[in-house]
């Protein structure tokens, strides 16, 4: 009996590895805790890290981003960003908190933009503290949305011109494969104005993006033209009106 149960959880255990979606309009798919995660934020500095300290600071342990009326206003996005290399296939966990206003995300993938102080453009795992775009897939400065809350998608290449663009801040080429639930169902896993873990899984050109365990999109990127492998990572605050994001634990796994 007891070989049997043991057989029975081994089995259990290599097949929970690679979650496989349950398409259906209300289920959710929950991410596989593993270890062999490292920590990037020391809680103490910044670091390792390079932004502009106007913005960012760390205050009481925690990774602090604020805009506020007293500060000058940002021109464009600005982003903190890892300087410990660039990650390709990894698994990343981040808990955040972000005001009623905030708009952020976690950066990755990512090419410095030209001429533009610590810009990043590339895949970005949204953030916001209406939670309208959590948890989506986002490409800054790029291909725009790819995967909106609660989408399967694949990227096609594309090589007409006229068809492979961004309307509606939205990419045109991308084909819907399936649902992973439906928003309602989804947004009701995140917690408004209290700490939330994002947690992103690329593995070549799949890429997954989960909000306290549950899966919120998923994109398979066969576009060879725009797609990167590997590139920067970094956390975003975006323009707008005053607004703080906050950080108390980042951790990755390559």
């Amino acid at each position: 009996m007891i070989l049997t149960f043991s057989l029975v959880a081994l089995l259990s255990l290599s097949n929970a590895a690679d979650p496989v979606p349950d398409h259906g309009a209300d289920k959710v798919q929950t991410a596989i805790v593993q270890d062999g995660f490292v920590d990037i934020f020391d809680k103490k500095t910044l670091n390792g890290w390079s932004g502009d300290p106007v913005y960012w600071h760390v205050i009481n342990g925690v990774l602090t981003g604020e805009t506020k009326e007293s500060l000058p206003p940002l021109k464009s996005n600005t982003f903190l960003i890892w300087e410990g290399g660039q990650p390709g296939d990894f698994e990343l966990k981040v808990e955040y908190r972000i005001s009623a206003s905030g708009n952020s995300g976690v950066q990755y993938r990512s090419e410095y933009v030209d001429g533009v102080s610590f810009a990043l453009k590339g895949y970005q795992a949204d953030i916001d503290g209406r939670n309208r775009y959590t948890g989506q897939n986002y490409e800054e400065r790029k291909r725009t949305t790819l995967a909106y809350r609660g989408q399967i998608v694949e990227v096609p290449t594309e090589l007409d011109t006229a068809k492979a663009k961004s309307a509606r801040n939205a990419w045109v080429p991308v084909i819907v494969k399936d649902s992973l639930g439906t928003d309602e169902a989804l947004k009701s896993v995140i917690r408004d104005n209290d700490w939330n873990e994002c947690r992103i899984v690329a593995k070549g050109n799949r890429i997954q993006h989960y909000i306290n365990g549950v899966l919120m999109s998923d994109v398979l990127d066969n576009d060879t033209v725009n797609r990167k492998m590997s590139g920067n990572l970094g956390l975003q605050m975006h323009v707008g009106p005053p607004m703080k994001i906050e950080f108390r634990s980042i951790q990755i796994k390559q």
